[in-house]
């Protein structure tokens, strides 16, 4: 199942791994992480990323979500996402709630 998952650190922990290793730390966990993609922004004031992750389950999630809380700091939002391919499978179960709720 596909994460995005939003990974939001303070200014601090950024400016102390930038300065530190120019942000090695980033490189190493989207290596071990390898996700489908990846963005940073800043949101909020806080440099931020935004990661599609394919996982087999959700206990995967605290394995992507502790290299950041250890190495950053940050804060780790994890949301189910589809490709318009999981849109079209589920319109059989968004029929049935339209019949039953709608």
């Amino acid at each position: 199942m596909r994460f995005m998952v939003k990974v939001s650190f303070p200014v601090e922990a950024g400016n102390a791994a930038a300065r530190k290793n120019g942000f090695s730390v980033i490189r190493q966990i989207l290596e071990q992480q390898k996700p489908e993609a990846a963005y940073f922004i800043a949101e909020g004031g806080r440099r931020t990323g935004i990661l599609i992750i394919d996982m087999a389950n959700a206990s995967d999630i605290p394995a992507i979500a502790e290299p950041w809380f250890l190495a950053l700091n940050a804060s780790v939002e994890a949301t189910p996402v589809m490709l318009p391919e999981d849109l079209a499978k589920a319109g059989p179960a968004i029929e049935k709630a339209v019949k039953t709720y709608g």
